[in-house]
């Protein structure tokens, strides 16, 4: 089967297959060190369930990674997913500069690959983001295995960092 005919398994990272329990404090409060929380995702434990669904779905699908993590985190992002032994895929971070809400900036992204192949399925936390991708017809599984965090669900709506 040509790789590039295959349909696209798109994952979402934090909270999805990066746990971000250890570093909430980072956001917690008045002033918000994003700083800090960025530079620790590189201590993010994987996920095992979604660890499972993206290895389940590789030979089948192309793996895209579709996070709201800011560009300039991307060395390090593409460090932790191949320390993970998780496959490679084409890796969408949100630009330095964006503070749209992460249920845009993300629905931009999958309708953008939409055109360009199938998207099977969209795995992300994010209920907004899950929301938004059903109303605009694509398939969406719920990540619901992490602990979710309202400071991080205020950051990806309000504020648009991640």
């Amino acid at each position: 089967m040509d790789n590039d005919a295959r349909p696209l398994a798109v994952f979402d990272l934090d909270n999805t297959l990066a746990g971000t329990a250890h570093r909430q404090h980072f956001l917690e409060g008045a002033k918000r060190d994003w700083a800090g929380f960025f530079a620790a995702a590189v201590d993010d434990p994987p996920l095992p369930e979604g660890v499972r669904m993206v290895l389940a779905n590789a030979e089948e699908c192309r793996i895209v990674y579709l996070t709201g993590r800011p560009e300039r985190c991307r060395r390090d992002t593409v460090r932790w997913l191949s320390r993970q032994g998780l496959p490679e895929g084409e890796l969408f971070m949100r630009r330095n500069d964006d503070r749209r809400p992460a249920r845009r900036t993300k629905l931009d992204i999958l309708r953008r690959l939409g055109r360009t192949g199938q998207v099977r399925m969209l795995v992300d936390d994010d209920e907004l983001v899950c929301d938004a991708a059903e109303v605009a017809g694509f398939a969406v599984v719920r990540a619901r295995w992490a602990d979710p965090s309202d400071a991080l669900k205020d950051a990806q709506e309000r504020e648009g960092r991640t």
